[in-house]
């Protein structure tokens, strides 16, 4: 019984730390969103995405995400966005494109 009570337990840690908590590396890295800034209202379809990067022991680049989804090519500037509220996140990424602990998170309100 001891047993199972353990396991049950270790599997409610794991569950509430996700995937990302394991597989994330805190190697120094810190990224920070300067523009937009929270809680913007974006007139048109596209924003320009600027932020800081200081770079730790694996990171080479950013990867972009809007609304939870991937953006292929992102080189600076978001398009395509729908009226509404959307979350646009930049984390911190290795050569490898693997995602780092680094992340930094805004909404904006598109017009």
């Amino acid at each position: 019984m001891h047993r199972v009570v353990v396991m049950a337990v270790f599997l409610v840690v794991v569950m509430g730390l996700g995937i990302k908590g394991w597989a994330a590396n805190d190697d120094g890295s810190q990224v920070k969103i300067l523009s937009p800034e929270q809680g913007a209202v974006i007139k048109g379809d596209s924003v320009e995405v600027q932020y800081m990067l200081t770079k730790g022991a694996h990171a080479t680049h950013v990867h972009c995400y809007v609304d939870g989804e991937y953006q292929k090519g992102f080189s600076g500037v978001v398009k395509g966005l729908a009226r509404g509220t959307h979350e646009i996140k930049v984390v911190v990424a290795n050569h490898d494109h693997k995602t780092l602990a680094a992340e930094s998170v805004v909404t904006i309100e598109v017009e």
